[in-house]
């Protein structure tokens, strides 16, 4: 929740956990931290409702480690984007609970004691293929890590249209859904031609030469004739992911 660790702080003020001067120094660091290397938005979940996300590409662990350690000190769970086995051995020696998703490249430690308020609703990723598995893995860990229930479907792309008609009961089911394709990238216009619900598209830079790493299934996708689907940026399944979250939380 967006103030739960204001609340938890007042908390233990009042049961003498800590003591005022103690509560007054972790107010001032509250609009954001500096560390040297980076300036860490601790004010970012009261504005947004979710912590500072860290993009794990050319920091070093030792970075990465420092600003977990500032999240988690602020009461935040930390999520890591786009890192690797190896930065994740050296979270996991400081962190024993944190986890890793291999084909998401994601680390999540969870700092919160208290069993977190879930969105109502239900997220679903739908891949188009399997190679497009790593980029909607990071959608589905994304969207789980704020809070919201995920199911995912793979590998029912329009190559086999009927596996993806198969599973309409679940398709309808969604509050909002997150399509995942390489390629020419057209599912997410079927989807969209489909359901009621925001329909999220993810190109990906699966295919071969004339995909151009994806541009052809972006702008497919921002051509799309259906009504209703909203585009992010070539293989951003965190993005998708993080909008989703947005969506699915408007229920409350």
């Amino acid at each position: 929740m967006r103030y739960e660790h204001l609340r938890e702080l007042m908390v233990k003020v009042k049961e003498g956990q800590i003591d005022i001067d103690e509560a007054i120094k972790r107010l001032k660091t509250l609009p954001y931290e500096d560390i040297g290397f980076a300036k860490v938005d601790n004010h970012r979940s009261i504005r947004q409702g979710v912590p500072e996300i860290i993009y794990g590409e050319g920091k070093t662990p030792e970075q990465i480690i420092s600003i977990i350690r500032v999240l988690t000190k602020g009461g935040n769970d930390a999520i890591v984007t786009r890192t690797t086995r190896e930065v994740f051995r050296k979270v996991k020696a400081r962190y024993r609970n944190a986890v890793y998703n291999e084909q998401a490249r994601m680390i999540v430690v969870r700092k919160r004691t208290k069993k977190s308020k879930k969105n109502k609703g239900l997220v679903l990723v739908i891949s188009a293929g399997t190679s497009d598995i790593p980029v909607a893995e990071e959608a589905a860990v994304t969207a789980e890590a704020m809070g919201n229930k995920v199911e995912r479907l793979y590998d029912v792309g329009i190559a086999g249209i009927h596996r993806l008609f198969d599973n309409i009961d679940l398709i309808n089911a969604a509050t909002v859904l997150i399509v995942v394709a390489g390629m020419e990238g057209a599912l997410p216009s079927i989807v969209g031609g489909l359901v009621d619900k925001p329909v999220i598209a993810v190109p990906t830079s699966v295919g071969y030469g004339a995909s151009f790493g994806g541009i052809a299934a972006l702008l497919g996708m921002l051509n799309s004739c259906a009504s209703g689907v909203a585009v992010v940026n070539i293989d951003n399944g965190f993005g998708a992911g993080y909008l989703a979250n947005l969506i699915n939380s408007l229920q409350e």
